[in-house]
């Protein structure tokens, strides 16, 4: 069983969110061991520079600590796919990583430090969406790509 790990900054607030992540999650349950892991979120009052390379560090030291894994930043520079396209690539990545993060920087983005150690760099829209919110749709489209890829009736 693959195991997909969502690194990201801040916590969630709103309660709708956080239900709706609980159904995703549970949902994946029978095919994946899907965990998040949420990183402090720094206050940008000595400086938005500081604030996202104090932030960017902390996600790089939780993700070298998890070895073979496979890592994916969503970021507004990176490839865009359709679901059917990016579940082909999870089917992929599967085959030679029992390992994928999902990577979700903070509301001020992340430094290349970081760009240049992923693996792949997913853009889901060029418009902005908020992170909490994020982090659900996240959610769902990883249960579409498993759903896809299980032939689960959900994708349309």
């Amino acid at each position: 069983m693959i195991r997909i790990n969502v690194v990201c900054i801040g916590k969630i607030k709103d309660k709708y969110i956080k239900e709706g992540i609980a159904e995703f999650s549970k949902r994946l349950s029978k095919y994946i061991k899907l965990d998040i892991t949420e990183l402090a979120e720094e206050d940008d009052n000595k400086g938005i520079e500081n604030a996202i390379n104090s932030e960017t560090e902390r996600i790089i030291n939780a993700i070298s600590k998890k070895n073979y894994s496979y890592n994916i930043l969503l970021d507004l520079n990176g490839k865009m796919l359709s679901s059917e396209e990016m579940a082909d690539k999870i089917e992929k990545i599967s085959m030679t990583n029992s390992e994928i993060n999902f990577i979700i920087g903070g509301s001020n983005g992340v430094n290349d430090n970081l760009r240049k150690i992923v693996d792949f760099r997913l853009c889901f829209s060029p418009m902005t969406f908020p992170h909490q919110l994020m982090r659900l749709i996240l959610t769902e489209q990883i249960y579409r790509w498993i759903s896809i890829n299980n032939n689960i009736k959900y994708h349309k």
